[in-house]
């Protein structure tokens, strides 16, 4: 592994090896045990993006490991005022041992993977959340046990989490099931590999995909960057909601995710939520445990 941007690059076998590692290193911490594996190495954090649980993970992970983390904002970057990726990528890649960057364009980040020498770890695109995705799957494994046989049904916006969750469970070989409104299904491309490699279904009917279930996900309906058509999205996804109703068509062990911030009463309801909120807190403390399994892994020999 070079590079994390986008989980359709990896092998069942390559997230197998980061979800046991960030097992390993969460022991570790739970225990006291020091895993300074990357003393003396240093990760620029480029957020266009802001974002509570990116930056403390990343941080505090870093921190874990020995290392140290920059945090950089447009304001702090000339590429806020116009400078081209690639040359930004050539200058840190210079100074730094790794790149964590939180962005719009997915192509932003890949320029940065190809100009920049060091590794490159997408924090977060409007087409894939692959970090999240991996905390995701290390809760997944916590509380059920193995992949295989699992149902994993999103129920929301065909968005980064979306393509990410779609392409990390038929990896892992769970059938995912995605319930969308017309006009805002995953990305088409993403739906297509699905369908060549797994168990796939992509439907309207929040009662079809939610059926069975044993991991029930969601979303906010509006993400940063579309808060102006927050009213638009409140009416095209009413009813897309994880309720009473949807937890009662799922297994009775149903588990909840949410990759946060939640918005109660609009993607889930306040009671589901609460009475979930083991399992997500878990999936959002695994987002540190997890990205220092990445970190690792591109860091160490880097």
């Amino acid at each position: 592994m070079k590079h994390f941007l986008k989980l359709a690059d990896y092998s069942e076998k390559e997230l197998l090896e980061l979800l046991n590692l960030a097992d390993q290193l969460k022991f570790e911490q739970k225990h006291h045990i020091p895993h300074p594996h990357l003393a003396g190495k240093t990760l620029g954090m480029i957020f266009q993006k802001s974002s509570t649980r990116t930056r403390v993970s990343f941080e505090v992970g870093m921190y874990q490991l020995g290392g140290a983390a920059l945090f950089l904002s447009p304001r702090d970057l000339q590429i806020g005022r116009g400078e081209p990726v690639q040359d930004t990528a050539r200058v840190l890649g210079r100074y730094l041992d790794g790149i964590m960057i939180r962005t719009f364009d997915q192509s932003e980040v890949e320029a940065l993977a190809e100009y920049s020498g060091i590794p490159v770890i997408n924090g977060l695109t409007d087409y894939a959340h692959p970090c999240q995705v991996l905390a995701d799957l290390m809760t997944i494994r916590e509380h059920k046990g193995a992949f295989k046989g699992l149902k994993l049904a999103f129920i929301g916006d065909g968005n980064n989490m979306a393509n990410s969750l779609i392409v990390g469970g038929i990896t892992m070989g769970m059938q995912v099931a995605v319930a969308c409104p017309g006009g805002y299904q995953p990305d088409a491309a993403v739906m297509a590999w699905a369908r060549e490699h797994g168990d796939f279904l992509c439907t309207e009917s929040v009662a079809e995909a939610a059926g069975n279930a044993d991991v029930l996900y969601t979303d906010v309906w509006a993400s940063m960057g579309q808060e102006d058509e927050a009213e638009k999205r409140r009416a095209a996804f009413a009813g897309y909601q994880i309720n009473a109703d949807v937890m009662a068509a799922a297994k009775p062990d149903a588990m909840v995710l949410h990759c946060l911030p939640a918005h109660r009463e609009e993607e889930i309801t306040a009671a589901v939520f609460e009475a979930h909120a083991a399992e997500i807190f878990d999936e959002a403390e695994n987002r540190l445990h997890a990205q220092k399994a990445i970190l690792v892994k591109l860091l160490k020999q880097a």
